[in-house]
C-alpha cells in the first residue's frame, strides 16, 4: 500500500499553520519539542543564526532563487514557515539534502542525517582469518 501524502498537521492546513505565531505553533507539537523551543537556551548563537538563515532562504524562494541552506545544528525543529525549503544537515562526515516537507513538521533535523551507515560485509580478505591462510589464491 502505497504511503499516503499528508495533507493536515494536527488538523490544520499548511496555510493556517504559516499564518500562526510561533507561540501558537509551540502550541501543537509534540512535548519534547514543546519543551525544547520554550526554553530560552535554546535560543542560542548557533539557532538563532540558522533561524535567520532559513528565512532569508524563505523570501529567496519566494522571490523565485532556488537557495540551499548548510548547517550542522542538528537539534533544531522543523517548523511550518520552512516547509518546501531545501536544507543540507551534516550527518559527521557530509552532507545530507533534506526537502522539508508537511509532514516534516515538528521533527528534529537530525531524524533526515543519519550519522551511522548500514555496513554490508562480503567474504572475508586474505589473512582475515587463520583458515583463510589455505585458500588457494585465484
Amino acid at each position: 500500500m502505497a504511503a499516503r501524502r499528508q495533507t493536515h498537521y494536527r488538523g490544520k492546513t499548511l496555510e493556517e499553520l504559516q499564518e500562526l505565531s510561533l507561540d501558537e505553533v509551540v502550541e501543537l507539537l509534540p512535548a519534547r519539542q514543546r519543551r525544547s523551543l520554550t526554553r530560552p537556551e535554546y535560543w542560542n548563537h548557533e539557532r538563532s543564526k540558522l533561524l535567520a538563515k532559513l528565512r532569508e532562504a524563505k523570501e529567496a524562494m519566494e522571490q523565485g532563487k532556488e537557495v540551499i541552506v548548510k548547517t550542522h545544528v542538528r537539534d533544531f525543529v522543523v517548523l511550518p514557515e520552512f516547509v518546501g525549503l531545501k536544507v543540507e544537515i551534516h550527518n559527521g562526515r557530509d552532507y545530507d539534502t533534506v526537502d522539508l516537507t508537511l509532514d516534516k513538521i515538528g521533527t528534529y533535523f537530525a531524524e533526515y542525517a543519519h550519522t551511522r551507515a548500514l555496513v554490508r560485509h562480503s567474504a572475508p580478505g586474505i589473512g582475515a582469518t587463520r583458515s583463510s591462510m589455505y585458500v588457494p589464491l585465484k
